[in-house]
Order: C-alpha cells, then structure tokens, then sequence
C-alpha cells in the first residue's frame, strides 16, 4: 500500500450548519428552491461542500470565475449559488432572515448578507470555457434569475429518506468509518454513468495501490440521453455485491447535479471526495465532460494549477480490450495496434443498451447487463 493519510476538510474544519429542528421559520418571508438546490443546501449543511457555509456572497463568486478559488485565496471552482429575480432580492435584503422551502416544506434559514448582479454569459464563458447555449451548463446559467443572494444558511431539516437516498452519508460518517477500517490512504471514483469492465479495472488498479476504494456515483440532475439514477444505482449494487472486496470497499451516494464544467468540475469532484476522507481521486479522460467542449485529458493538466488542493489526483490511461492480450490494457503495457484494440466508454454503452444490444461478458458484467435491461426506460428523457 502506498504510505498515506486522510487529509484534513477542505479549510480545515467540517462545516455542520444543521439546527434544532424547533428553530421557528413561521411568519418568514419565504422563497422556494428547487429539489435539486435543497439537495445542495444540504450538501453545504454537511460539510460536503466545505469551508462553503452558505451561497456565497460577491467577492467570491467573483474570484472563482475569474481565478478559480475562493477570494482568501483557498481552492474552488464551481460557484454554489441563489439566484433570484430583482423584487424577491430587494424583499430578502428588507427580510434579513428569509425561509427557503420546497414546496410548502419550509426546511432551512438563508441570512441574507449581500444580493448582487452578474454577467451571465461572461461568467458562464469564464466557468465551461464556452458561451455555447447548447452547452448544458452555459444554458442553465443564461436562464437564471438577474440577482443572486449570499448568505450562510442553517438547515433544521433534512430530505427524507428515499431509496435513491439508501446509500447516502456525510463526511463525518465516511470518516468515521474510514477510521474504523483502519485505512491509511483511499481512493475516491465519480461516475455519472453504470459500470463497465474497463470501470472495474481502472478501480481494481487503484485498489492493488491504496488502502480502500470510494466509489461515489452522482445521483441528480443529469442530461437527456444519461442513465436515470435508480438505473446506476442498481448496476453498482449489483457489480459491488458480486465482484469487489467488502473489506476494501465503500460505496456511497453523492446527491449533487452534474454540471459538465470539464476540468473545473473535476477539481471540485476531488474537494468533494477531501472532504468525504479520500487522500487520492482518479480522475477520468474527459472527466465532467460534455460532447467536445473540452480536450480529453484537459482534466489531467488543470491539477497542475492546485498542487496545494489537499488530495493527490491519480491518473490512468485510457483502458481498453485488447484482442490479443486477451485482457484489458492501456498504452503503457500493451505494444498492439488500434485493430486490436476494443475500446469501451460510457457512450457505447449506452448505444448498446438502447439498440436492445446486450454487451458481450468482456465488455459488462452479466449481473450489471441484467439490471441494466431490466428497466424499461433507462435513460433521462
């Protein structure tokens, strides 16, 4: 194993922003947000998404576009923020203390600091590298409100439990259990899509080098033509049950959207992945990455920008079947040329899958192909 420790949270502290559940929200001012932003209200509460305590205010939404990190100067690349419209903005300044709900479920405190504009399409082309409203997260971020508030937050209640959530922990739980395992080094993996055999041997390669393997699948908001989450989180299930040491292994939900920022997200999966307890984070080709918006290992150079992040990222070549190893292998080990070689990605699979094609055993584990074709509807419409 390679010597190691479990780094300290991002910041250096685990953010805990949850209250009494008896804190009063009545009489409020009360703004909704959606399912998918109470996600990462709680994610923030959690520590998920520490040293961030609530939005953030204007200096550092500022500084992350343009640099990347927070405005002290510590890493950070994905904004988490409140946006909405101009008369809810000046009603929430007045407020001071405003209610955030989903639905008529009001479940967390937003203390408004500050409310301010933004450049939308200058910070979208600053955070994806595209002004492309194709780009799913250039989109989004051109559809948002005119203002955004910060504030730190305090939520006094959680999201109820659901099967999706059936796997979920926080960061002070992972720790603990890393702790009780005895780990001295982890490595994390995201994914946003269901497992195949190049997946299991790029996570195998790494398990051969650390102490445990994090696997930490992204259940959220995803794109049209994505597997739906229920449909990865089966796959895993099924491969993790069947094929990974238990001893070795921790398999946790990681409840966020993905954003497709490419190598910018990929520095913020690796914050996240500090903050759960991994020392180490295997970053993919294409990591985050949507259509051609970025170079495939764009994810890989970044890094060398944040030597100071706090977890190592861990870099493998492209796997694939090799014909005449008869086995997987990358550049660095096998000498056989591109006829031989059978290469495997996320999209495939999902072509197989949808042309009612079941991949060969080499290629997706039967047990995962099985689940897989048992859903009727895999995919996000």
């Amino acid at each position: 194993m390679l010597a190691g420790s479990i780094p300290l949270p991002h910041g250096g502290r685990l953010v805990n922003r949850f209250v009494a559940s008896d804190k009063k929200t009545d009489g409020m001012f009360t703004v909704s947000v959606s399912d998918d932003l109470r996600n990462d209200i709680e994610n923030i509460a959690d520590g998920i998404f520490s040293p961030l305590e609530g939005f953030v205010g204007e200096q550092d939404f500022q500084s992350i576009v343009k640099a990347g990190r927070l405005k002290n100067g510590l890493a950070w690349t994905v904004p988490i923020v409140l946006d909405v419209d101009e008369q809810t903005a000046v009603k929430m300044k007045d407020a001071g203390q405003v209610a955030l709900a989903t639905g008529s479920d009001r479940f967390a405190i937003l203390h408004v600091e500050e409310t301010y504009a933004f450049d939308k399409l200058a910070c979208a082309k600053a955070i994806y590298q595209t002004d492309d409203t194709k780009h799913p997260g250039v989109d989004k971020m051109i559809r948002m409100k005119d203002r955004l508030v910060g504030g730190k937050i305090d939520v006094v209640k959680r999201i109820e439990q659901s099967p999706l959530r059936k796997y979920r922990m926080t960061p002070a739980e992972t720790r603990a259990e890393i702790s009780r395992k005895g780990w001295k080094s982890v490595v994390g993996f995201q994914t946003r899509n269901v497992p195949h055999v190049a997946h299991e041997m790029l996570q195998k390669a790494a398990l051969n080098l650390y102490d445990g393997l994090f696997v930490n699948p992204l259940i959220g908001k995803k794109k049209q033509g994505d597997f739906k989450d229920e449909v990865i989180l089966a796959a895993y299930v099924a491969l993790i049950d069947e094929y990974y040491p238990k001893d070795r292994t921790m398999f946790v939900t990681l409840h966020t959207e993905m954003r497709y920022a490419g190598p910018k997200e990929a520095i913020h999966h690796a914050i996240m992945r500090k903050n759960f307890g991994c020392s180490n984070f295997i970053v993919g080709r294409d990591h985050a990455g949507v259509s051609n918006y970025y170079h495939p290992f764009a994810a890989h150079e970044i890094f060398k920008n944040y030597m100071d992040l706090g977890i190592e990222p861990v870099f493998f070549p492209a796997f694939y079947y090799c014909k005449k190893c008869l086995s997987y292998a990358n550049e660095r080990n096998c000498p056989h040329g591109q006829e031989f070689r059978e290469e495997l990605s996320g999209t495939k699979m999902r072509n197989m899958v949808s042309s009612g094609e079941i991949p060969a055993e080499h290629l997706m584990r039967p047990e995962v192909a099985k689940t897989i074709i048992s859903f009727n509807e895999p995919f996000v419409q």
